[in-house]
């Protein structure tokens, strides 16, 4: 089985001016491109092979996995973000206003923690075991699969994310992301925490909203042939 690149869910231009085609182009098409290339590379001829994302993220070491994490990482990052307006869902609001006491609250603690994560690495809201939602920084490819967590959303703060467009001011860079995100993305992935999206389905998630889409780039991985 090999893996493949995404298709991006909208055009490179799509996030400008927050988030320039330049940005975009070298991010996706070679930064992630990369990764996919190094994991196919990495696990032929090893148990790796023929294995799903996920199985990998959770099982292997060194090279391996942190190129399978970035994949992953990376995946989840794009179908994450978007050029049309959205908003947090009611229960997603109300989690938030539980779990951070206000939205305000929460965006300032989530930029503040991916603003201050030393080097690289990805920040992402999570939901713990326990249904209660917390923001988790990891160094380099690290991810909540490998933690036991479910992750709803993401931001990758290596520098390729921003440095073409805003060199090393990573605040400015946060704030902009803050406005392409996608909170529909965001909360369909609440509303199917009880899903395993690399594993759960055996055949295409056919309505139209933003998680099926993921699930069914996520499940092309399995199906494609070696």
């Amino acid at each position: 089985m090999k893996f493949e690149l995404m298709s991006l869910p909208y055009d490179e231009k799509a996030l400008e001016p927050y988030i320039s085609a330049e940005t975009i182009s070298y991010h996706y098409a070679k930064h992630h491109a990369s990764y996919v290339d190094k994991l196919n590379t990495l696990i032929e001829g090893t148990e790796f092979e023929g294995q799903s994302l996920e199985y990998i993220i959770k099982n292997a070491e060194g090279g391996i996995f942190n190129n399978a994490a970035q994949v992953f990482n990376h995946d989840f990052y794009w179908h994450g973000l978007s050029a049309e307006s959205s908003t947090p869902s009611v229960e997603l609001s109300d989690m938030i206003k539980r779990d951070f006491g206000s939205m305000e609250e929460f965006k300032k603690t989530f930029l503040n923690k991916a603003a201050t994560l030393f080097g690289s690495g990805w920040v992402w809201l999570v939901l713990n075991e326990n249904e209660k939602l917390s923001i988790e920084s990891y160094s380099n490819a690290d991810n909540p699969l490998r933690h036991h967590k479910k992750a709803l959303l993401t931001c990758d703060v290596w520098e390729h994310a921003y440095y073409i467009d805003y060199r090393n001011v990573r605040p400015d860079y946060l704030e902009n992301w803050w406005k392409v995100l996608d909170w529909n993305f965001v909360a369909d992935n609440l509303a199917d925490v009880e899903i395993d999206v690399t594993n759960a389905y055996s055949q295409p998630c056919n309505d139209n909203s933003d998680v099926c889409d993921y699930v069914d780039s996520m499940q092309k991985y399995e199906e494609t042939p070696s």
